[in-house]
């Protein structure tokens, strides 16, 4: 075991402080990884303050690592030391059930073992998370950063990044397909950016006008403010497939109907309330109502290769370890455009 420099969460009512968090010495299939940036998730500060309950303390946040190989085992053959990597939301899965045999570990049987607030098979040891200076991860579920993409802003793509791309890909979104983005925060930015990469005419939902010139910016073709109502009757059917960033109540119905007959919603963000959805909408358009989460290792790699090839990163503020319980707050007020990553080598100093 090695003591490593962390902030952590050593209960759900205190901030993040300082903290040394034991890793296992790399096994024969693990990668060691120096980690050197870390993106913060909208996730980090439910679980750092146990708003979806159930979570470990004390926690060290953060599954969104970028970061270079420092050490491997002796069966490793995917990395090298020197490589740049990057781990994602989780660090292992069954690996047998048919999901983690399709590609698809997020979807584990048995539950994927997230990057921290979880515990590791076989042991039991709590997992902790890249607001760290090093992490030890077994090569199967690391990913390969490719050149050309800047490192501090690669990191959110790890979430942010697969968790709207997957979607796209699997709902198969092709050149001249509208689709919508509600919502432009972390997640939206990111939806923007891929759909309009893979040909789609994107258009923005916000709730006011605030955010127009952000989307047109990011290369949505088009914007509407939701907030007066009228939009849902102007873009009535209009669109074939619709992501709902949003995490806040809304009515799931009025989005449902800007739907064209047999098109998609898929909701990424987690409202605390259950939402009423009325048969209606769905039944007099065929229209389906989906949701998603991340996305397995092999996809996760896919997305990394494109945004590569399409010059997509995300949109980001650096910050040192020592202002992320600001950040935290400036994040619940929507105060960033649009992810915050950690500049670790603030945590080495």
């Amino acid at each position: 075991m090695t003591l490593t420099p962390a902030y952590a969460a050593a209960d759900a009512a205190s901030p993040l402080a300082p903290f040394s968090v034991e890793r296992r010495a790399p096994g024969p299939r693990d990668v060691q990884i120096d980690i050197l940036y870390c993106g913060v998730c909208h996730s980090d500060i439910h679980q750092a303050r146990d708003e979806w309950g159930g979570s470990i303390f004390p926690m060290v946040p953060g599954h969104e690592i970028v970061g270079r190989v420092s050490a491997v085992g002796g069966e490793v053959s995917k990395y090298k030391v020197g490589d740049t990597v990057g781990v994602g939301c989780f660090v292992d899965s069954c690996r047998t059930c048919p999901q983690c045999e399709a590609g698809l570990e997020q979807y584990c049987d048995e539950g994927m073992t997230a990057t921290y607030n979880a515990r590791e098979r076989g042991t039991g040891v709590p997992t902790q998370g890249g607001y760290s200076t090093r992490i030890v991860v077994d090569q199967d579920y690391v990913l390969r950063i490719p050149d050309g993409l800047p490192l501090d802003a690669a990191a959110p793509l790890l979430c942010a990044g697969i968790t709207t791309y997957s979607p796209l890909r699997h709902f198969g979104v092709k050149p001249g397909d509208k689709v919508a983005v509600v919502g432009l925060g972390g997640l939206g930015h990111m939806a923007v950016k891929l759909a309009v990469a893979m040909g789609a005419e994107v258009t923005v939902l916000s709730t006011t006008e605030s955010k127009r010139d952000d989307a047109k910016a990011l290369g949505a073709q088009e914007f509407a403010a939701t907030g007066d109502g009228r939009a849902f009757k102007q873009l009535r059917r209009r669109f074939d497939l619709i992501l709902d960033t949003v995490s806040a109540d809304h009515d799931y119905n009025a989005y449902l109907g800007l739907l064209k007959i047999d098109g998609t919603m898929v909701l990424l963000g987690i409202p605390e309330r259950p939402a009423p959805v009325a048969a209606g909408v769905l039944i007099m358009g065929r229209r389906n109502l989906a949701g998603s989460a991340i996305g397995g290792i092999a996809e996760t790699q896919e997305m990394l290769d494109f945004c590569a090839t399409h010059g997509i990163t995300s949109d980001i503020e650096l910050i040192g370890i020592e202002k992320i319980n600001d950040a935290y707050e400036r994040m619940l007020r929507n105060d960033v455009r649009y992810r915050f990553v950690i500049d670790i080598a603030s945590l080495k100093a």
